[in-house]
């Protein structure tokens, strides 16, 4: 069945592996992301693969942009029965030198967008008592992350209304759950690895009891069997794709 799929932070990494997931089992996609040049060029290939895509930019942190782009998802492809909150932004610095500017923008990003684009389209969810939510956190929100006290304070918010939102809407039919990665290479890793502020891939794999990185394929893959009829009776949890970093 063809479904209509939102997915934030849609146009690179693992939120692009998941639109690619959604599209090939038939599901029409909205990718939603900040970089709205890359946002097209993802729904170009998932058109050109043979899918039904629409791109909008938006930042998940302006509320009225993310109201618009969800009007333009039910206006263009149908009420909304899926969406991955996958958009995130990070900074580093120790937690004496975080500025309330940057805190606040973590947060706005990250928690809040995810508040934003959930509170959005759920009401259609709501209207079919049929519906997916798979919100992206991250393993600091488990295992806190030093120099990122608003990341991981951030993503703990996450799996924290994961769980809310799982109580609140589980016998409407609508299941809510997380996936916190750990060790995935994207290229918001390469930019940090660049930076200064992440050891190399090896040394990160060395983290892992797999001892390898993961791929956005592998978040991907999980995020999709949540969104799946075969994940209909999996609400409420925290499901950790990471290839052992975190048990």
């Amino acid at each position: 069945m063809s479904r209509v799929a939102v997915v934030t932070g849609g146009a690179s990494g693992m939120g692009l592996a998941i639109c690619r997931r959604l599209a090939d089992r038939g599901d029409r996609v909205a990718v939603l992301d900040l970089n709205s040049d890359a946002a097209r060029r993802a729904a170009d290939e998932l058109t050109e693969n043979g899918a039904t895509a629409i791109a909008s930019g938006v930042d998940v942190a302006d509320r009225p942009a993310v109201d618009d782009a969800i009007q333009k998802v039910r206006g263009e492809l149908g009420s909304i029965e899926i969406m991955v909150t996958s958009a995130g932004a990070i900074a580093v610095a120790p937690f004496i030198e975080i500025t309330l500017e940057s805190w606040n923008r973590i947060l706005a990003v990250n928690l809040t967008g995810t508040f934003n684009c959930v509170q959005a389209a759920i009401p259609d969810m709501i209207a079919a008592r049929w519906g997916r939510i798979v919100m992206i956190s991250s393993s600091a929100g488990q295992d806190g992350a030093q120099r990122r006290a608003h990341y991981a304070a951030a993503k703990a918010g996450v799996i924290g209304l994961t769980k809310t939102l799982a109580r609140e809407y589980g016998k409407l039919g609508i299941t809510v759950n997380n996936i916190p990665p750990s060790g995935i290479e994207t290229p918001m890793q390469h930019s940090e690895q660049e930076a200064g502020n992440l050891p190399s891939n090896e040394a990160m794999a060395q983290r892992h009891l797999l001892g390898r990185l993961g791929t956005p394929d592998d978040i991907a893959a999980a995020c999709v069997f949540l969104c799946s009829d075969d994940a209909n009776y999996i609400t409420g949890q925290t499901v950790g794709v990471n290839g052992g970093a975190v048990l």
